[in-house]
């Protein structure tokens, strides 16, 4: 492989990937202009509440808006996806665009341009896997929402466990080191940048009782995307119930 052009792709990558589309939405619709240093994520049927530094859709999405959240995402995810592809399409051969997603998945968590203070990388590691193989995205969505939320009951694995899944996946598509090599660093990479919210999150979770499994992922823009999606689907209806107040003082008064 070329020096000069891994260098460029490694370099680029980090650059592009230390774009922080949540500070761009922030400036252009949000009152106060500035992401604020940081962020509580309240979590429903707990006065406990997650304080986070991370810029991310999901603290766009508090701070100004579910839609800005939602527009934060995509942004997030066409600035490592549009380069990559474009390098796979004109070097289908190399591995630059594998080296171009690895490095804009670490400037988008610790940005260049910001005092390396960016987002848990979510957005920019999916921005990757749609160009080494789209249905790997669904396919680890999927994977991860049916182990996360309906086996374990956890918010932070739906999220973890999804891109772990990734790994066997991508072998059984690809039969490419490199690609594992990518999917394996990745994940490392999100695991460290999460690991403050991580540790507040199976604290609470050690200490709070919820009702309702499912109020636990009201604390993010994708949690409550998760559960409304669950909802529909027919799941959570026993527990929704048991937290309603009215159904409460309706069991309360027949005992």
């Amino acid at each position: 492989m070329d020096l000069f052009a891994l260098s460029v792709s490694a370099v680029g990558g980090y650059l592009i990937g230390s774009i922080s589309a949540g500070r761009i939405i922030t400036y252009l619709f949000s009152r106060e202009r500035e992401v604020p240093e940081e962020t509580s994520l309240s979590i429903e049927g707990s006065d406990k509440k997650i304080v986070t530094k991370l810029v991310s859709a999901t603290t766009v999405s508090t701070n100004v808006g579910p839609k800005f959240g939602f527009l934060t995402y995509v942004l997030d995810v066409l600035k490592v996806f549009i380069p990559a592809f474009l390098l796979r399409h004109y070097y289908p051969d190399s591995q630059l665009y594998l080296i171009f997603a690895t490095t804009g998945v670490a400037g988008h968590i610790w940005p260049l341009y910001h005092k390396f203070r960016g987002g848990r990388g979510i957005s920019a590691i999916y921005g990757g896997i749609f160009v080494i193989d789209w249905l790997g995205v669904f396919v680890g969505a999927i994977r991860g929402l049916i182990f996360g939320l309906f086996i374990l009951r956890d918010l932070y694995l739906t999220y973890t466990t999804g891109l772990l899944f990734l790994i066997p996946w991508l072998w059984y598509r690809t039969h490419d080191w490199y690609v594992i090599l990518y999917i394996i660093i990745v994940n490392i990479l999100l695991n460290i940048s999460a690991l403050p919210e991580s540790r507040q999150w199976y604290k609470i979770k050690k200490e709070a009782k919820w009702n309702d499994p499912a109020q636990a992922f009201q604390i993010s823009a994708m949690g409550r995307g998760i559960i409304k999606m669950a909802r529909k689907l027919g799941f959570f209806k026993e527990q929704d119930s048991l937290s309603d107040p009215k159904t409460k003082q309706k069991s309360q008064d027949e005992s």
